[in-house]
């Protein structure tokens, strides 16, 4: 759509502050200034609340949707991770990208239509600690309404989802609900079976295709009936599972032969991209920054935008062989990518290293308390002196970053290094009082 001429200033600027966070993005050899990143964010406010005048508070009226709302879009999620990696998770824009990622999410399970209540009430969770996150800034003084619009307009398109799937649960009889949750374990294993690194066999799939005819050998006239003998509510959801299921795994004993050649591209890619999101979730404490994520993100974007009614279609126009196997690696990049970001820290990147010390000392410290006092204080010295070497970091009781500034997560740090102290001090008097038994008993 053709971008109107009063809302053209704002995209240049937009696409300026695009160019000149995507520089922050790649500058590996230093970590974000939260001075720098709010400035931005401050550039970005003055342009949303220009665009919702032009638009009359609408800024998302799908008549008015343009190339400008993509890159809004990116801005906002790229402030969103930054704002996450300078500590500032519990301020609105940290949200944006999360409500992005979940949103992307719940669409993958309402495509799928396979989930289970136990699934979605920890996103329902998250949304409404997102939800707090919103409400508690927005009474601030220095919120911008343009901005809080914007943010509640995608956490209730979040939460609309969300219900949507909670209904479709709600609508099946607790006489079918046994053999829902057989077909939705039966879909995880066959979504195991396609991230294998190391591939699947037609052995594998059959054993699944087995379990699924005996499920189907229960129907009468096509119907699951209750132990009654009546038609219990929710056939159409769990019956049109169980013919996906079918569907799907005739489609995954297809691709164990070869995926078809138009989608092996596809196919390398997304298990290039899974790959990297499952080393960076077991490492990513150490080694991951928010705005790595912005990449992943846009990536997947890109191949969901190769489908056409939720198929990937040939040269030809036609729907081949392996669709199933890519629909199982989206949605686990997906929910990878959901789940690193709700585990994200109120630390800044610069704190982020003393931040994982302490934690690793503490989870040290804890083992050794579960296992009972060690044989002697000695046995201690090594966390003593690690708490001590962190504790020299500071100055006056503050932890600074490389240039003298101080950075988010303060408090967080500060209350793991006194647990650890007073892990430790019970330890050293345990030790103390093992030895003063055994003492005592030799006097006696």
């Amino acid at each position: 759509m053709r971008i109107p001429a009063q809302e053209q200033p704002v995209l240049e600027s937009l696409i300026g502050i695009r160019h000149r966070l995507s520089a922050l993005k790649k500058d590996r050899d230093s970590y974000a200034k939260p001075d720098v990143v709010l400035g931005l964010w401050s550039d970005t406010e003055k342009q949303i609340e220009k665009l919702c005048e032009i638009r009359s508070e609408n800024i998302w009226n799908s008549d008015s949707r343009n190339r400008l709302n993509d890159v809004l879009d990116d801005v906002m999620s790229l402030l969103s991770l930054f704002f996450m990696s300078i500590g500032k998770t519990r301020e609105i824009p940290a949200v944006y990208a999360q409500l992005v990622t979940v949103k992307q999410y719940l669409d993958q399970l309402v495509e799928m239509g396979v989930y289970t209540e136990a699934l979605l009430i920890p996103t329902e969770g998250r949304l409404n600690d997102i939800k707090s996150i919103i409400d508690m800034n927005a009474d601030k003084p220095e919120s911008t309404p343009a901005v809080t619009s914007l943010v509640r307009r995608k956490l209730s398109k979040c939460k609309e989802t969300l219900a949507t799937l909670f209904a479709n649960l709600h609508e099946v009889s607790p006489d079918l609900k046994p053999i829902q949750n057989e077909l939705v374990e039966l879909r995880r294993q066959l979504s195991l079976l396609a991230g294998r690194a190391c591939g699947f066999s037609d052995v594998d799939i059959q054993e699944i295709q087995k379990r699924l005819r005996t499920i189907d050998n229960t129907r009468v006239d096509g119907k699951f009936l209750a132990p009654n003998g009546s038609i219990p509510a929710g056939q159409a959801l769990v019956v049109g599972l169980l013919e996906q299921l079918f569907e799907e795994t005739h489609d995954l004993m297809a691709s164990t032969d070869s995926v078809s050649e138009s989608l092996v591209p596809i196919a390398e890619r997304l298990k290039e991209i899974k790959s990297k999101l499952e080393r960076l979730s077991l490492t990513h404490r150490w080694t991951l920054r928010e705005t790595d994520l912005y990449t992943f993100q846009l990536q997947l974007q890109e191949i969901e935008k190769l489908r056409v009614g939720g198929k990937f279609l040939d040269a030809e126009g036609k729907v081949p062989e392996g669709q199933a196997l890519l629909n199982f690696l989206l949605r686990a990049c997906y929910r990878l990518m959901s789940k690193m970001l709700s585990e994200s820290v109120p630390v800044a990147e610069a704190l982020m290293p003393v931040y994982n010390q302490l934690s690793t000392v503490r989870r040290c410290l804890l083992e050794v308390n579960k296992w009972g006092a060690p044989d002697s204080v000695r046995e201690l010295y090594p966390y003593q002196m690690k708490l001590a070497s962190i504790d020299n970091m500071r100055v006056n009781g503050t932890f600074y970053d490389e240039d003298g500034m101080i950075p988010e997560g303060q408090g967080l740090c500060v209350a793991i290094l006194n647990e650890c102290y007073d892990i430790l001090h019970d330890l050293v008097s345990k030790v103390e009082d093992v030895a003063s038994d055994g003492s005592d008993e030799e006097g006696e």
